[in-house]
């Protein structure tokens, strides 16, 4: 195959329970992924030049970065050395899922990598190890390589597939003047104590449950909000704003700065959105997990 072409799906969380930090340094959280329709597209092409060469464009924050610490260019360089394969890849990443807002763009791109190369150039890996490959690349890379909608265990790369739930319109709101660095918003949690799995009658625990097995997607929550609002008051008005416009709910997007909204159908999103004019905002739906699969395949 000498080109293939491959989205790379955002997702929200429906849930998002941090539970405590653990020995390890990292902490212990329970998360209920969810993809949803808005993506980055990547290209990657057989070339006859050695190596990688990687071109991103659109929305993508500016960085100094040299591009082989890009999460695309290191899914692409560990599959080519797990492999064994010198044949050179050229690869275009056109960005629209805004980055650094828990949207999870980053992760995304890095599996859609994995899967798009491996298409490129006709190579298998079991799974098990495409999934430790991912989870090497940063906590949230598994679930991409499945989407739909699945739990989240351990640092929440340790991923189980759930029931999916009907279609649902989202709209997304990214305040383009906000920024929440991941490791901010942990810090700003504090080191609480492991709470979630404290005595078999931890209401906390049942309601985690219940949503996990539910097929009515309902009960958002996320543990970052309070501190991440107290920082950045702004993002609080906005989760506000989508409610008083309509959403049945609504919820931080992972640690922020992105905000969503659940609403009733597609059109009362986008008129929702018109009430954020100084902020990007993307009308999208979720997806379940065979769409998903489809649509990485090139197939739906």
């Amino acid at each position: 195959m000498r080109e293939v072409r491959i989205p790379a799906f955002a997702k929200i969380n429906l849930r998002l329970d941090i539970l405590g930090k653990r020995p390890d340094g990292y902490h212990e959280l329970r998360t209920i992924f969810q993809s949803v329709s808005l993506h980055d597209d990547l290209r990657l092409r057989a070339s006859s030049r050695p190596g990688i060469s990687l071109e991103i464009a659109g929305n993508a924050m500016l960085s100094e970065e040299p591009v082989e610490k890009n999460l695309v260019y290191r899914a692409v360089d560990a599959l080519r050395r797990e492999c064994k394969i010198r044949r050179g890849v050229a690869i275009e990443l056109k960005k629209t899922i805004p980055a650094g807002r828990g949207l999870g763009g980053g992760s995304s791109d890095a599996a859609a990598a994995l899967l798009g190369y491996l298409r490129l150039t006709g190579r298998q890996l079991p799974l098990p190890r495409l999934l430790e490959m991912a989870s090497s690349l940063g906590a949230d890379v598994p679930f991409f390589l499945l989407g739909g909608r699945a739990l989240g265990i351990s640092r929440g790369d340790e991923i189980y597939p759930l029931p999916g739930i009907p279609d649902l319109s989202v709209l997304i709101v990214s305040p383009r003047d906000i920024h929440v660095p991941t490791l901010d918003a942990y810090r700003w949690l504090g080191a609480g104590p492991l709470t979630l799995t404290k005595g078999a009658a931890n209401p906390k625990l049942r309601r985690f449950c219940a949503l996990c097995w539910s097929t009515q997607g309902s009960g958002l929550s996320n543990d970052f909000e309070r501190p991440v609002f107290r920082r950045h008051p702004r993002l609080d008005k906005i989760k506000r704003a989508l409610l008083q416009r309509g959403a049945r709910e609504a919820s931080l997007a992972g640690s922020g700065s992105a905000v969503f909204g659940i609403f009733p159908s597609p059109a009362m999103a986008r008129r929702a959105a018109v009430g954020f004019p100084d902020d990007q905002t993307f009308v999208c739906e979720t997806l379940s997990r065979d769409r998903y699969v489809r649509k990485m395949q090139g197939t739906g």
